[in-house]
């Protein structure tokens, strides 16, 4: 279920995905709330683009560090490739 970051109190978070798209991230997040997770979204930028690099908004999702493998099974069972660092 998606929490506000303070429900995790000064717990280290995971960064698991970022979604480019509003429909990307919606869709994200009803499957990890169907998974039953725990799980943080906050806007942040990265940057973009291939010939014209750009500052653009994404959705940033976070899960804690125990359910960041599981999370990240549940993504790619949804068709999506989880972040990276």
């Amino acid at each position: 279920m998606r929490q506000e970051p303070d429900f995790f109190g000064d717990r280290e978070l995971a960064l698991i995905y970022v979604a480019k798209k509003l429909k990307e991230a919606l869709r994200l997040e009803e499957a990890l709330t169907a998974a039953g997770f725990d799980y943080a979204v906050e806007p942040d930028t990265y940057s973009g683009g291939m010939v014209f690099l750009s500052q653009r908004v994404g959705a940033f999702f976070y899960v804690t560090p125990e359910d960041e493998e599981k999370a990240r099974a549940v993504m790619t069972q949804a068709g999506y490739r989880p972040y990276k660092l």
